[in-house]
């Protein structure tokens, strides 16, 4: 039996240069080092996360004590532990990133010599290993950019036979986004957060005609969005492009999208707490509505959007929620709906792949992490590969 002989936190950077929190937890057996994202674009009902400089202390003084002895393949149990020693329902006292960095040290060293796909396969009682398909987001508005576009994502999803050629393709039409950004604005204009362009376009049919372009004649390949309509969300109007649209008029809008252009997915259509537009979208759009800011990995949120049939699909984000545990109970009760499940990073991201091996492990449909661009979201991606060709090997 292993056990925990230290656990430091310390102060690093995210991909905004923001300060964050990194773990090494340390065992008879190795050391295992974790950090923790951050979003911008955040729902009401995710967990809370603290300054990094009090997460790290939380972690230091309050944290490792309690879990130095302990065995690191007792994930449940530490993940207990952790949301037993904040005590809130929020994460609020110590931090839902200091939680989740602890958290997410523990798994890889409860995995061991173990590939931790494998290990958290065995954690959320997984027999079908899949490899996701990729949802880059090569468009960025909203809260990720320093552009008038409402809509906050615009992803291509390319369904090749391997992840590998999947990655290749959508290269291949960041390239064509590239050429055509160029030839229509004269430069190259900048990135948004996720590793997209910004360009300083106002209307979402101009993103989608140069997606639909840089797409051309690609077979098997998408377009999901994520609208974040939290984000433009105001004393019950919807206001995109300049308009203000009720709840119906945004939906006739989202309907008008879905019915030109090859759309897969939509996330978060409507604000947070707006059930009847969420049901709505789920009845009419004909294709997956995806829960973000309204379920924010939360097993309260997952049920009461069952219940009321306000989506199909769920963004699972693990500093939405706050621990490894928490978050696997999430993934399974969404999969016993028969939801989709997208595996998704945040905009403010680290160098730590582990949602490359979350995704592998619970089975999940889909493996949201940006561009194919910033090496923050490219570690992501080189890991699924590396994946991809153990089991190819196995």
């Amino acid at each position: 039996m292993s056990k925990i002989k230290n656990i430091v936190a310390r102060e690093i950077k995210d991909s905004r240069g923001n300060p964050t929190v990194a773990v090494e937890l340390e065992t008879d057996k190795g050391t295992y080092t974790a950090s923790c994202p951050a979003g911008k674009s955040t729902g009401a009902y995710e967990a809370v996360a603290l300054p990094a400089d009090q997460a790290i202390k939380n972690i230091n003084e309050i944290i490792a004590p309690k879990l130095k002895g302990k065995n690191p393949a007792d994930q449940k149990i530490l993940d207990d532990l952790l949301i037993q020693l904040d005590g809130t329902e929020n994460k609020s006292h110590l931090g839902a990133n200091a939680l989740l960095s602890v958290s997410l040290a523990v798994c890889r060293a409860g995995a061991g010599v173990t590939p931790l796909y494998q290990h958290i396969a065995k954690l959320a009682g997984t027999s079908d290993l899949k490899i996701p398909v990729p949802m880059l987001n090569i468009l960025n508005g909203g809260a990720h950019a320093d552009n008038d576009l409402d809509i906050q994502e615009f992803m291509v999803v390319p369904h090749k036979k391997t992840f590998s050629e999947s990655l290749a393709v959508a290269n291949t039409i960041f390239n064509r986004l590239t050429d055509l950004l160029k030839e229509n604005f004269g430069s190259v204009p900048p990135l948004g957060d996720e590793g997209g362009y910004a360009p300083t376009i106002s209307k979402t049919e101009q993103a989608l005609f140069l997606l639909k372009n840089a797409i051309s004649d690609e077979s098997d390949v998408n377009i999901s969005l994520d609208c974040a309509a939290s984000e433009f969300y105001k004393d019950g109007k919807y206001i995109i492009e300049g308009n203000e649209l009720s709840r119906q008029q945004l939906l006739d809008f989202y309907q008008d999208l879905v019915g030109r252009f090859a759309i897969l997915s939509i996330e978060d259509p409507f604000a947070q707490d707006d059930w009847e537009g969420f049901k709505e979208a789920t009845k009419q759009l004909g294709i997956p509505v995806i829960g973000d800011d309204l379920t924010t990995t939360n097993i309260k949120r997952i049920k009461e959007a069952e219940s009321k049939k306000a989506c199909n699909g769920v963004i699972i984000k693990l500093n939405q929620i706050g621990t490894v545990s928490e978050t696997l109970e999430a993934v399974k009760l969404a999969q016993s709906y028969g939801w989709k499940i997208i595996v998704s990073h945040r905009s403010g991201e680290t160098m730590d792949d582990f949602i490359a091996d979350l995704a592998v492990g619970v089975g999940a449909d889909f493996l949201k992490a940006g561009s194919p661009t910033q090496p923050e979201r490219m570690v992501k991606y080189n890991r699924l590969m590396h994946i991809e060709s153990e089991l190819k090997k196995k």
